[in-house]
Parts: structure tokens; C-alpha cells; sequence
């Protein structure tokens, strides 16, 4: 018998599903499951600049390189595009054993560091494109792979709270960069600025990555009884939100019709979110606010995105995922109109009071999919599954970025958040339709339902 390894037991439950419990993180890693919380939300505070920086130092860059704001906004599409899309394989990857969330988080650090310099020598437009937006997107997109999915390993019966502290990073980590982009960012000392934004961002990245481990597959927290959570007045958050009831792969998740639902409303959420982020401050100096004042209302925005997600994560676990899409959702496709009447109004109080509760409701999509992905798919697999709903950012960030450019420069902004508000209208009501999935079995393929084996 090898005493070195901790023991656990496989537990099976009426649905079928096997869970793995018995060891304590601690004896899996070496230090409590909180380190899990801690060190993900570092890794998203570094990450968070690329998006919602970008619209405060868009400004001294287009002005240096000599870019209209199209071609200033496809570094943002190009980068979201990337973003999203490095999930997907970095989750498969992860999953399979070829990319470990440690080697993932600092090969993503090491790209985001030399992606800074690059923008500081994009004389040639393709350089940003492909050395900043393109490079830096891959990066980060592995950083918010790993960090995004592996709270949720950790908390597998309370992931909302937790998930959307961990999430909320990835706003508001960018406000010190936001407010140093519009007060300190000048032609004179961008370059330099920009080597000292990568070596702080990438270098972190670097450090932290040394400090992620994954939980083995099935593996769930001993002091809730998998069999009975739901007996326990203590476990609200799994009453509101029930387990999956088995640990789908992706080729059996894209059998269903809710992975469509939660994909296509992620688009257009996504979209009005971006949008939001991207020509807040553009839209404020469109609108001769002062630089305070769309410093503060990008700041704002980014702070409640960001901080308000914990918030958002925590009504979720209370009333459950979808309610709370439903309710964030339509706040976020009304408040559109408000940012665009106050902007109007030239009335910079209800600028930045409409910019608050945009980014409110802008940044709830982010731990509202990465908690009902598992709550609907399982956690085993959550990763790549989750790559695959985050992708729909892809098509999300074209709108919110070079398409909303192209529209602003061709109808002003009145049509663009016309549209970012009625797209969030739509997003909230297709939440409506949403239900956990079942798979159809019969009683001979679900076994016994509290098969139990003894590993050491």
C-alpha cells in the first residue's frame, strides 16, 4: 500500500454521475483551496488592461501611429477575436494533459510581456495587429482559459461568489493603467510607458503561474455529502443552482440545444458589453466632457464591470444562474439609452451614474456563463466546454469593435447605442428558455445509485 497518496472514494449518485472525495486540497497541492481564489484574480487583474484599457490610450496611440479610429479599433477586434479564441484549444489541451494550467498561464505571461513592446514599435499598422492584438490575445486568452475555469474546480458547490471575485479582476485591474493612459500617456514617453505596462503585467504572470494546480477529475470538496446536499439548509448556492447531472464532454454538450441558446445569447451580450467598454471614453471627449470626467466614467465603468461581478455572482448563487442573466441582462439593454441621453444632455452626473450601472450589467455575463456552463455541463470537461461558449465573444468583440466603429463614423453614436440597447433586450429574453439538460438513459445504464469504491 502506498501511504504517500492521500485516499479518496468514487461515489455515484442517482443521475449517474461519479464523484471523487476524501482528499483535502492540501494534500493535493500543499496549501488551502483559497490560494485558488487568490491567484487567479491576480492573474485577471494583470490581463485586464488589453480590453478595457484600450479606449483611454487609443487616443495618444492613433495620434502617434497616424490611425483613424477604424483602424485604432480593429487592435481591439483583433485582440478579442484572439482571446476568445485561444479558450477553446486551451482548455482542450489542458484537459488532455498536454498543456498544464502552470505552463499555460506562463507561456500566456510571457506573450503578454513581449506583446507591449511590440505596440511601442507599430510604425506599420500590421505590427499591432499582429505582434500586440493578435500576440497579446493569445496570451491573455490562456491566462483567462486557466483562471476563469479553475475557482469553479476548486468550488464545485459555491462557484458563483467565488467566480465572480476571481472574474472581476479582469475589469477593474485596469483602472490604475486607465487613469495613468489618460493623465500620463503622452507622444513624449508612450514608449516607455508601454515597456513598463509589459514588464509589470507579463512579468506578474510569470511569477503567479508557478503557483496553479488543477484538481484530479471528479473531484469534490469532503464536507458536502454528494448524496444528500440537498437535505442541508447550509448548501443554498447547489439548491438554487443543482449539480449537473453528469460530466458531459464537449461532443456530447454540443448535442443539446442550450449550448445554441447560451452561445448565441453571449454574442450579443458580449457585443453591447464590448461596445460599452470600447467608446465610453471616445464617446465622452466626442462629447467635450474633460478628461476627468471620461477618465472617471471609463474608471467607473471598469470598477463596478469588475467589482460588481462578486455581487452578480453571489444574486446568482441566491436565485439561481439563468434568473440573474434574465435580470442583468435587460438592466444593461435599458441603462444604453440612458449613457447615450446623458451624453446627449451634455449632463456629466448622469454620464457617469448611467456608466456605473452599464458596467454592472456589462461585466454579469462573464461569471453568470462561466458558472452555468458547469452547473448545466459539469466541471471535468468545464475548460474546453467553456471555450466553446466563450468563443461566441469572438463574434461579440467584431461588433463591439471595428463594426460599431465603422457604424459610429458613418451614423454617430446615436445608432450605436440605439442598437447595444436592443441587442440587450433580445440577450435577456432568450434566457427565458433555458433549463438544465438531461440526457436520456435508462435505468440499466445509471447503475446503482450509490456505487462506492475505496482507492487508495
Amino acid at each position: 500500500m502506498n501511504t504517500s497518496e492521500p485516499s479518496y472514494r468514487e461515489v455515484k449518485d442517482q443521475n449517474g454521475r461519479v464523484y471523487r472525495v476524501g482528499e483535502t486540497p492540501k494534500q493535493i497541492m500543499g496549501y488551502g483551496r483559497w490560494v485558488m481564489i487568490l491567484v487567479p484574480w491576480i492573474a485577471m487583474f494583470l490581463i485586464s488592461t488589453f480590453e478595457y484599457g484600450w479606449g483611454a490610450a487609443e487616443h495618444t496611440l492613433a495620434h502617434v501611429y497616424h490611425w483613424n479610429l477604424v483602424a485604432a479599433f480593429w487592435n481591439y477586434t483583433v485582440y478579442v477575436i484572439f482571446e476568445a479564441g485561444a479558450s477553446y484549444p486551451t482548455g482542450w489541451l489542458r484537459e488532455h494533459g498536454y498543456l498544464p494550467v502552470k505552463r499555460a498561464v506562463l507561456i500566456g505571461g510571457i506573450m503578454v510581456l513581449l506583446s507591449y513592446y511590440f505596440l511601442a514599435h507599430s510604425q506599420a499598422l500590421w505590427v499591432a495587429y499582429v505582434g500586440y492584438a493578435a500576440l497579446g490575445g493569445l496570451g491573455a486568452g490562456m491566462v483567462y482559459s486557466s483562471a476563469i475555469n479553475i475557482t469553479s474546480k476548486w468550488y464545485p458547490e459555491k462557484k458563483g461568489l467565488r467566480t465572480g471575485f476571481v472574474n472581476g479582476a479582469y475589469a477593474y485591474g485596469s483602472v490604475p493603467f486607465i487613469f495613468m493612459f489618460s493623465f500620463y500617456f503622452h507622444p513624449s514617453n508612450f514608449v516607455t510607458i508601454l515597456y513598463l505596462t509589459g514588464l509589470i503585467l507579463g512579468g506578474g504572470l510569470i511569477i503567479i503561474s508557478f503557483f496553479l494546480k488543477d484538481p484530479p477529475k471528479n473531484w469534490w470538496p469532503k464536507e458536502v455529502n454528494p448524496l444528500t446536499w440537498k437535505d442541508d439548509r447550509r448548501n443554498r448556492a447547489l439548491r438554487a443552482n443543482p449539480p449537473a447531472v453528469k460530466q458531459w464532454t464537449t461532443k456530447e454538450m454540443m448535442g443539446t440545444w442550450q449550448v445554441y441558446v447560451l452561445w448565441i445569447t453571449f454574442v450579443l451580450i458580449a457585443g453591447v458589453s464590448l461596445f460599452g467598454t470600447g467608446f465610453n471614453v471616445p464617446f465622452a471627449k466626442h462629447d467635450h466632457f474633460g478628461p476627468f470626467v471620461a477618465a472617471a466614467s471609463a474608471g467607473v465603468l471598469a470598477i463596478v464591470n469588475g467589482g460588481g461581478r462578486a455581487f452578480v455572482g453571489w444574486v446568482s448563487d441566491l436565485i439561481g444562474r439563468r434568473n440573474a442573466m434574465t435580470l442583468f441582462f435587460a438592466m444593461e439593454g435599458l441603462v444604453q439609452f440612458g449613457v447615450l441621453a446623458s451624453g446627449l444632455a451634455h449632463n456629466e452626473f448622469f454620464f457617469v451614474f448611467f456608466a456605473f450601472f452599464a458596467g454592472l450589467g456589462g461585466g454579469a455575463l462573464f461569471p453568470l456563463f462561466a458558472t452555468i456552463t458547469p452547473d448545466y455541463y459539469g466541471e471535468a470537461n468545464n475548460a474546453s466546454n467553456y471555450g466553446v461558449v466563450y468563443s461566441a465573444k469572438i463574434v461579440g468583440g467584431i461588433y463591439g469593435g471595428v463594426a460599431s466603429a465603422i457604424m459610429i463614423s458613418s451614423f454617430g453614436y446615436t445608432g450605436g447605442y440605439i442598437l447595444a440597447g436592443c441587442l440587450g433586450i433580445v440577450a435577456a429574453l432568450l434566457t427565458l428558455t433555458l433549463k438544465q439538460p438531461r440526457p436520456v438513459l435508462s435505468r440499466q445504464s445509471l447503475g446503482v445509485s450509490e456505487e462506492e469504491t475505496a482507492t487508495q
